[in-house]
């Protein structure tokens, strides 16, 4: 798991107007409110975050994107609000962290019910803002390569099969697809 420090680091080596202190309070924001939770692989839940954080810096993207990364699942799965994100770290990362928790949120309600192609199309027109995209599907990167720790099967071939239908042609779109 990669630290504070290392993640800074990173992000210094192509970013020179890099603001330090927003990274280092995101990453302990997260780490405070992921502190009791835990993956299916049972790691402690910080991992995927910070692993997703690594993905986006990779892609050598923003700190709020790179914040955003950090945060994007505590208002799904934590007892944070947006008014706490947006009061810590702005309306900026607020909004980016927002939007990705909304695009979760879509996913469940229409999967089921959907083609592949209107999904697509709702979670581009829900986007108001390219990095949501790029935070999600960095978050499904993540969760596609520690798949093999979920021990439901229908759970592991649907989210698979999502993967395939929905995020795979999106990241291709975007010229993503490495």
């Amino acid at each position: 798991m990669l630290k504070s420090e290392e993640l800074i680091n990173k992000v210094k080596s192509y970013n020179k107007f890099l603001n330090p202190e927003t990274l280092t309070k995101a990453y302990d924001f997260a780490l405070k409110a992921h502190k009791a939770q835990k993956r299916d692989e049972g790691v402690p839940y910080i991992a995927h975050p910070i692993a997703v954080a690594d993905i986006l810096s990779d892609l050598k993207l923003d700190s709020a994107t790179i914040a955003t990364g950090l945060l994007h699942d505590t208002l799904e799965d934590t007892k944070t609000t947006y008014k706490t994100v947006e009061k810590e770290f702005g309306k900026e990362v607020a909004d980016l962290v927002e939007g990705v928790t909304k695009i979760s949120e879509l996913e469940g309600d229409i999967i089921k019910n959907s083609k592949a192609e209107n999904i697509r199309k709702l979670i581009l027109a829900t986007s108001k803002d390219i990095r949501v995209l790029l935070v999600k599907l960095a978050d499904r990167l993540h969760n596609m390569r520690t798949l093999n720790s979920i021990t439901d099967k229908d759970r592991r071939i649907r989210i698979a099969k999502e993967t395939m239908e929905i995020y795979a042609p999106l990241s291709d779109r975007m010229g993503m697809n490495h």
